[in-house]
């Protein structure tokens, strides 16, 4: 990835053409910091709140806010981050205190989203109490620990049951040792979104294979730990169920390594030489009786073995075939992994990417097929994936987008990236051009998920896409006012503008300055004075 990061990408995304010019463009304050490396997990918990009705599991999930920056716009459980209080809580029947503190940091999230209380004599309060108590806790007059216990109240461990411990994978941007819960819904209180303007925007019941059934229908975007907890529930609530949660490793902290964001389309994240903040670069594998394998990119060994097994793995279980790997453009992390993929995999399997890509990985990579702009990949299935092959040039020359038709995703290469900004160097980029392809995706007739090549899957695309054209339009207007102030050198542009990124950042500002001059010289606002320099005309 060819790029440079801002260091607010991971904040809230409270976005807008304003909120968005202030973003740094192609720079950043913690690009210069050491090598990249994976953010360190911060303790959390979350709430499985299930129900009964008609002998079917239901449950609680809520959608959260489309601008955060972790997860934004997937559907989740309740939960949040650990707080230093909540070890001081009343937890009977804890078999640690570790595990004490983190029920107890279960209980309170699930009382701060959703207004339920689960604690033992809570069922002696009145609504009028308990919004007292919430009040209480919201105002800060009391911590939860203190509240419990003003009012007579404890945390019983028997009412929540433990279900799994998830570490989120090392190409978030943010990470969480989540501990998950599973609490059955006190019959005399009902969950409701307590501030649909903040993390959780909707929430309903649901029962779980109804849950599954919308993410097979790409109509909800699931993180794996929410999923797998989906599809345990829709087998039912029986004497095995905790055991059934269990069952898999990274319910025990292993690191997830094949995502299944949308169906039939596995991220797996590699760890890749790329710029901070991201540390991996994601290689896709799409299809279900044939594979292809989109830019397995990392050049070391051991991330090139997890991802031979993995996909040996999907080949056998389904019966299926790889049928292609597939480059979205020639940056060396996203084409690491290349020649041992094909290697492994018998020397048969085709290198299928655009005409322009291919000219600049002539001596090194060896393409024997040019993959058009408008191409219908077609893959065999139960339903048929069609993925429609976009050139979208900016970033790199003979870039490609994959737009899955049915589930309306859209498989981003660097053209919008889930973690920083995406950088146009003019000496491989345009500008220009990577304007009109952002103007070109942004119109797709059904746009859902963006799943780019760095960071997690994007849940509205439309809005993060039209998010980056606002910024880059915003950047350009500050350019040209520099321009007209005075300014004649890329240099000059960024000591006026970029005003907010530290000096060793100002090299890779100086080229994002210059991509936006060269679109102004082409649109005749700005011309060439001399070999470094322009004047405004």
């Amino acid at each position: 990835m060819k790029q440079s990061e801002y260091a607010r990408a991971t904040e809230l995304q409270s976005t807008g053409p304003d909120q968005s010019a202030k973003l740094l463009d192609d720079t950043a304050t913690n690009l210069v910091s050491s090598t990249a490396r994976a953010a360190t997990p911060k303790d959390a918990a979350a709430v499985v709140l299930v129900r009964e009705r008609d002998g079917r599991a239901e449950v609680f999930w809520a959608r959260r806010n489309a601008r955060l920056a972790f997860l934004g716009g997937f559907y989740a459980f309740p939960g949040g981050q650990r707080e230093a209080t909540d070890i001081e809580a009343p937890v009977a029947h804890a078999t640690t205190p570790e595990m004490a503190g983190m029920i107890a940091c279960a209980a309170r999230e699930l009382f701060e989203e959703l207004g339920l209380l689960v604690a033992r004599n809570s069922e002696r309060l009145t609504r009028g109490q308990l919004a007292s108590l919430f009040d209480e806790l919201r105002s800060g007059r009391m911590s939860f620990p203190q509240l419990l216990r003003h009012f007579g109240l404890y945390l019983d461990a028997r009412d929540f049951l433990f279900v799994g411990r998830w570490v989120t994978p090392p190409f978030s941007p943010r990470r969480f040792d989540t501990w998950f819960f599973l609490v059955r819904c006190p019959r005399k209180q009902q969950p409701r979104i307590i501030n649909p303007d903040g993390e959780l925007v909707f929430g309903e019941w649901i029962a779980a294979e109804e849950a599954v059934a919308r993410w097979r229908r790409s109509e909800a975007l699931l993180a794996p730990p929410t999923l797998h907890a989906l599809k345990t529930l829709a087998e039912g609530i029986t004497d095995d169920l905790v055991e059934r949660f269990l069952s898999v490793p990274y319910a025990h902290g292993e690191s997830v390594r094949a995502i299944e964001f949308i169906p039939n389309i596995i991220c797996f994240p590699l760890r890749t030489p790329t710029k901070p903040p991201a540390t991996h670069t994601n290689c896709y594998i799409v299809g279900q009786r044939e594979l292809i394998i989109i830019d397995p990119a990392s050049p070391e060994e051991e991330e090139q073995r997890a991802l031979h097994r993995a996909l040996d793995e999907m080949l056998s279980a389904r019966g299926a075939r790889a049928r292609e790997i597939i480059l979205t453009h020639h940056h060396p992390d996203h084409i690491g992994g290349v020649e041992a993929l094909r290697e492994h995999l018998g020397g048969s399997v085709p290198v299928a990417a655009h005409r322009l890509t291919a000219d600049e990985l002539r001596g090194k990579i060896v393409i024997e097929r040019f993959i058009e702009d408008e191409e219908r990949i077609e893959l065999d299935g139960e339903p048929k994936i069609v993925l429609r092959a976009l050139h979208t040039p900016g970033h790199a020359r003979g870039h490609l987008c994959f737009y899955d038709e049915r589930s309306g995703a859209l498989l981003s290469g660097d053209q919008i990236v889930g973690v920083g900004t995406v950088l146009i160097d003019p000496d491989e980029g345009d500008m220009r051009d990577y304007l009109r392809s952002l103007e070109r995706l942004i119109q797709l007739p059904r746009l859902t998920a963006l799943l780019s090549s760095h960071g997690p899957a994007v849940a509205d695309a439309r809005a993060r896409i039209a998010e980056y054209i606002a910024h880059r339009l915003e950047r350009e207007r500050q350019v040209l006012d520099a321009v007209r102030a005075g300014a004649k050198t890329p240099a000059e542009i960024v000591a006026r503008v970029y005003t907010d990124i530290p000096p060793a950042a100002h090299d890779l500002a100086q080229r994002s300055a210059l991509a936006h001059l060269r679109k102004l010289e082409e649109e005749g606002l700005v011309a060439q004075c001399a070999e470094a320099e322009f004047i405004a005309l």
